[in-house]
């Protein structure tokens, strides 16, 4: 016998953001005014002089979107659709999962035994797409209203989520604005741990265009641009590195602070950044004492975890480096090797 839908009122979820705690935003839904199997006004027998907008049709639109989100997604009622991911049981409802590729691609091939159907969502291959970020995706199938969740700590996961549902690309490019908008000399480092997660440069140009097997898609390529341009021109001239020397104040200065983060970059980035023109530090002198001393504090941290020498060398007259003058190599130690007599 087939089972009924669902229509508990209990939180569905049982995320961070339950019933309740949430904060109503202004919906624009699409202006639309065509109901199933009928023509829009525009193409009806009604006369099209002078045809106005009925006043109440936002209204009822933004009323209509709101009671999906809320007694739809939020308590899951008359659902049709059990979804499991992560910990959590969602019931939710085909029509307006079907708006997702992804999703629409399991519902299409999950066998089913029973009057409700159930899909399985895998993330264990895919650590950015946290449970925040993936249930303000999926409430974002429902309703706008998800975007009133997103901030600077769970942008980057819920950009993730929205990447791999699909068909929500106002999402992404909202998150992916307030992912580039937070990176701050706070926040860097978690950014370069980020960045050192995607796959490795390979052809030496400073932004490599990177595979779309990311679940970020062409975003991945994007949030590394943006942090190499943090790197290069946003840090240089927010701690005022070119400013002249002066005595010591209360804190470290803009110079030191800029050399505490450039060693942790990862190697390849460290290089392109170094070697960058747009990095704004200065004369090829400036540029190379500080690539040095760079280098002195990756030795005591990241490269000596790897087992790998950095040098940097100042080419002087015409440059073989292209339009840098400072050249930054690596090499990994050779493991010495033990004769074992017999």
């Amino acid at each position: 016998m087939a089972s009924h839908p669902s229509s508990s009122g209990s939180a569905n979820g049982r995320t961070t953001h339950s019933n309740g705690s949430l904060t109503l935003g202004e919906i624009t839904p699409e202006s639309s005014f065509e109901a199933n199997g009928s023509s829009s006004p525009s193409s009806s027998t009604y006369p099209t002089n002078g045809f106005i907008q009925p006043p109440y049709q936002n209204a009822h639109n933004e009323e209509v979107v709101s009671h999906l989100y809320h007694a739809g997604f939020q308590t899951g009622n008359y659902a049709d659709t059990i979804l499991h991911v992560h910990q959590n049981v969602y019931r939710l409802h085909a029509i307006i999962l079907s708006r997702s590729p992804y999703l629409a691609h399991l519902m299409s091939t999950s066998p089913q035994t029973s009057g409700q159907r159930i899909i399985y969502v895998h993330l264990d291959h895919e650590p950015e797409v946290t449970q925040e970020g993936f249930a303000i995706a999926l409430g974002y199938l429902y309703s706008a209203i998800s975007l009133n969740l997103i901030r600077a700590d769970n942008a980057r996961a819920v950009l993730a989520g929205g990447c791999l549902l699909g068909g929500m690309e106002e999402l992404c490019q909202y998150s992916y604005n307030v992912c580039r908008q937070s990176m701050s000399v706070e926040t860097i480092g978690g950014w370069l741990e980020f960045v050192d997660t995607l796959p490795s440069p390979s052809d030496g140009t400073p932004t490599p265009n990177l595979p779309s097997t990311s679940v970020f898609g062409p975003y991945a390529q994007l949030l590394r641009d943006d942090v190499f341009r943090f790197l290069v021109v946003t840090l240089p001239e927010v701690l005022d590195v070119q400013r002249p020397h002066q005595e010591p104040a209360s804190g470290p200065s803009g110079r030191d602070v800029l050399l505490q983060i450039y060693s942790r970059v990862p190697f390849e980035l460290f290089k392109s950044a170094v070697e960058s023109p747009t990095f704004l530090i200065g004369s090829d002198q400036a540029r190379f004492k500080f690539a040095k001393d760079a280098i002195e504090i990756r030795k005591r941290s990241i490269a000596r975890g790897l087992g790998a020498e950095e040098t940097v060398v100042l080419a002087f007259g015409q440059s073989n480096f292209g339009s840098s003058a400072v050249h930054v190599t690596r090499k990994m130690r050779k493991r010495p090797l033990w004769k074992v007599n017999s």
